[in-house]
């Protein structure tokens, strides 16, 4: 029994400088090299789905073009991000009455730098590149995750999660 207290204790000593201890490295965040790929399926279904968020990142969040909106969200759209309300309406108003968003020419390609997209039953996640400035150095930046996550009805997001906070 001793033995056993004995070698949890050393077990223990030796970890806890690891598990408190900050990290002072990290790997980039680094973009898929095909972005386009991450949002196809053989499933027509889950291409459906990932082919509405393809669209939603590139002609609504990117582009600007909310007029669009009813083809790639319900009317209802629930909406998770704290600084939006839900219903189609409402995310329309927050990117163009709140934030200001322009219009800009919907570009052939998306722009965000995508890490993965993955699928399953009627949820699209996207997992993109995220450049963030260092809080206790603001000349120095790092990369970090960001995630999005639509559930789908019939080909349009109903409902969106982020981990946004509010301001």
């Amino acid at each position: 029994m001793k033995s056993l207290f004995l070698a949890l204790t050393v077990t223990a000593a030796l970890a806890s400088p690891v598990l408190v201890s900050p990290a002072f490295a990290q790997e980039a965040v680094t973009a898929a090299a095909d972005t386009d790929a991450l949002f196809t399926s053989t499933d027509p279904v889950l291409n459906r789905n990932k082919q509405a968020a393809y669209h939603i990142f590139k002609d609504l969040l990117e582009a600007g073009h909310w007029e669009l909106a009813d083809q790639y969200l319900t009317t209802r759209y629930i909406q998770h991000n704290p600084n939006a309300v839900s219903g189609i309406q409402g995310v329309v108003d927050y990117f163009t009455k709140v934030l200001k968003q322009t219009q800009k020419p919907i570009p052939e390609k998306m722009a965000a730098k995508v890490v993965a997209v993955v699928a399953e039953g009627d949820l699209v996640t996207v997992a993109t590149v995220r450049d963030v400035k260092d809080p206790k150095d603001p000349t120095k930046t790092y990369t970090t995750t960001w995630f999005d996550m639509w559930r789908f009805v019939d080909g349009k997001a109903d409902e969106h999660w982020d981990g946004a906070l509010k301001p």
